[in-house]
């Protein structure tokens, strides 16, 4: 996930306010401003001065820049950058920083070999895009691959801790959070967007599930439900499988009657099962392949709800490939 700089050179007030409430990570200001909007936020700003800022115009350009990383020099490459001298730099240093002039540059830069730049540092005339820029670049993971699974079991089991989990985001309809008995086999567990004559609408929550269960995190990590805390960053997914970065505020474990739920997906390799203990409540809901949200009370064999497959094995949310079964 690449970081987001803004590069407000000549200096605008206007402009660095909406670069800090679009959520940039740091500013790059002439030097003379550099506390000045220090004052405003804490985030790193840097001098004008101190961000050299070089062309790749051939080869030798290329190692002078790698040269100066390796050095510990803060180097950005100048708008006009080809993929592969980027790429070539990517292989050899994690402290690469491009400029973007526009949305698809910016874009570009987020996905060069598939883990993008250290840090894009937007221009100027690109402030109309910031915002789209921070969402596509630094909020977002990818896509998720989300398949139909039906249903085979909706079976009352009686008391157990439960996660609500609330983020600092406002959620809406089709979104939530891939969580399951086994990180090979997770449901998109709904947030709780709808309301309903006894209870409202709490799109910032998701009522996620067991302690036990394992939830899908950014960067292809995993966690238990019971071990998630406030500030720390979740992986949020849509019915496309687009996804998101969400902050958590607040988690709350309480125990609450359960309900044990199966279903099948049928894939190249065969019938796939998997499970998931979701409170016994009305306003907890799985999510139908077309985003609508599905309660678990009226859930019953035969429906369909979207999951996402994986091969088991983590160790301490780290996938690692051994011999594993999680039934």
């Amino acid at each position: 996930m690449s970081r987001i700089y803004f590069r407000c050179v000549p200096f605008a007030k206007d402009q660095v306010t909406l670069a800090l409430e679009s959520g940039v990570d740091g500013v790059i200001a002439p030097r003379e401003r550099v506390e000045q909007v220090a004052a405003l936020s804490r985030c790193p700003v840097w001098a004008e001065d101190e961000v050299a800022v070089a062309a790749l115009s051939a080869k030798a350009d290329e190692e002078a820049v790698l040269a100066r990383l390796k050095n510990g020099e803060r180097v950005v490459l100048a708008r006009g950058w080809e993929v592969i001298p980027v790429e070539n730099l990517l292989a050899q240093s994690d402290a690469v920083l491009v400029e973007a002039g526009n949305l698809d540059e910016a874009r570009l830069a987020a996905g060069i070999l598939e883990r993008g730049v250290a840090g894009i540092v937007v221009l100027p005339e690109a402030l109309a895009d910031l915002k789209e820029i921070v969402a596509q670049c630094k909020l977002s993971q990818g896509r998720e691959d989300l398949l139909p699974a039906v249903i085979t079991r909706v079976e009352p089991v009686g008391l157990g801790h439960r996660v609500c989990a609330d983020t600092l985001s406002l959620l809406r309809r089709g979104q939530g959070m891939l969580v399951g008995n086994s990180s090979a086999f997770t449901f998109l567990v709904h947030a709780e967007t709808e309301h309903n004559e006894y209870v409202a609408a709490r799109p910032f929550r998701i009522n996620a599930g067991a302690v036990h269960a394992y939830v899908r995190l950014p960067h292809d990590k995993t966690s238990y439900l019971g071990e998630l805390k406030a500030g720390q960053e979740v992986l949020i997914v849509d019915a496309e499988g687009a996804t998101g970065v969400a902050t958590l505020g607040r988690v709350k474990i309480e125990v609450r009657p359960m309900l044990l739920i199966e279903a099948q997906a049928d894939t190249q390799n065969g019938l796939q099962k998997g499970t998931v203990f979701l409170q016994n409540a009305e306003t907890i809901r799985l999510t139908a392949p077309d985003g609508t949200p599905l309660s678990v009370v009226s859930l019953k064999p035969g429906d369909t709800v979207l999951c996402r497959l994986d091969e088991a094995g983590r160790h301490f949310g780290m996938r690692v490939r051994e011999e594993i079964r999680e039934v």
